[in-house]
């Protein structure tokens, strides 16, 4: 599986032949809303087997603009990391 496509396909054929494509597609999105807003509020959503969505912070930095070499700052900025459980891990 490698987008979201596949994820929805993958969700209806789990569910069974009942499950629509477009109700498989809104459990896919619920779960990755869900994500969203719990990082949103809480920094952190731990999800046992899978692995960890977590808020980092990046710090200031300069950068290089790859069309003229010049160089530029970067603000600092946050963003979401994922951490692989254990179980996720071993599956790989």
């Amino acid at each position: 599986m490698s987008n979201k496509v596949a994820i929805v396909e993958a969700v209806q054929k789990s569910l069974g032949k009942e499950t629509s494509k477009a109700e498989a597609e809104r459990a896919v999105n619920a779960v990755i809303d869900a994500i969203k807003a719990g990082v949103k509020k809480t920094k952190n959503v731990q999800l046992i087997g899978f692995g960890t969505f977590k808020v980092a912070s990046r710090k200031a930095r300069t950068g290089v603009n790859p069309k003229t070499g010049e160089k530029i700052k970067i603000k600092a900025s946050k963003t979401v990391k994922f951490v692989a459980g254990k179980a996720f891990k071993d599956a790989i």
